[in-house]
């Protein structure tokens, strides 16, 4: 890997980027707050759940075959499949947390001039865009592998689940880096399902999900907006 795609992945992969990502807990604060999540154990069973039946086929596919829209500029394309997984979002915080997360990022690739000005064009007309889309941009501007790409997004979302349980549970520092370590290799499995399911096999059946997303959005006490 080269030195300009590996910190490239670094930046794009860190809670420093300053999207909002670190407002968010995905339903994983209501999973608390039911009690399916009490320590250490059960918030890592929480988190691997996520990634491998959520993650693994939902968001992850979507990306790889958005930075493959990118690499092409199929404006339409991008644009449809956007739409689609907005509609795709089971409640109205998740749908929001993509949509400030993905407005976010799209003005730092703005901002920052990454990619060439015919896409960053598409990228400012899609309007709301998802994180992913965004994203799947930022990884195509800096010439990314789609499995760099990929690894780079998954670790990034078990970071900041991590992070969330560690305010949330609460945990220790030592509990939470348990987790992202825990997780490294199904990370690697995550990254291979996702590059090899089609777009008409992507999968965003979260039932359980939906439910404590909808319930945190009246949650009386909470850190976190979604």
């Amino acid at each position: 890997m080269r030195i300009a795609e590996l910190t490239a992945l670094l930046h794009l992969a860190s809670p420093a980027l300053p999207i909002g990502a670190f407002s968010y807990s995905q339903g994983l604060e209501a999973a608390i707050e039911h009690g399916l999540i009490h320590d250490g154990d059960t918030a890592r069973n929480w988190i691997a759940s996520g990634l491998t039946h959520v993650l693994a086929r939902g968001e992850l596919p979507f990306l790889a075959h958005q930075i493959e829209r990118w690499r092409m500029h199929d404006a339409s394309a991008l644009a449809i499949a956007d739409e689609e997984f907005l509609a795709s979002r089971e409640s109205a915080e998740l749908r929001r947390e993509t949509q400030q997360m993905g407005w976010s990022l799209a003005q730092l690739c703005t901002s920052l001039e990454w990619g060439d000005a015919e896409r960053r064009a598409t990228l400012n007309a899609l309007k709301p865009i998802a994180q992913p889309t965004a994203f799947a941009f930022a990884a195509y501007a800096h010439d990314l592998s789609p499995e760099s790409a990929l690894a780079a997004y998954a670790f990034g979302w078990v970071e900041n689940q991590a992070a969330a349980a560690l305010k949330a549970v609460p945990l220790g520092q030592l509990a939470g880096q348990r987790i992202i370590v825990a997780l490294r290799d199904p990370i690697d499995r995550a990254v291979a399902r996702a590059l090899a399911t089609p777009p008409d096999h992507i999968n965003t059946f979260a039932p359980q999900l939906g439910i404590l997303s909808a319930r945190h959005e009246s949650q009386y006490s909470r850190l976190f907006r979604s």
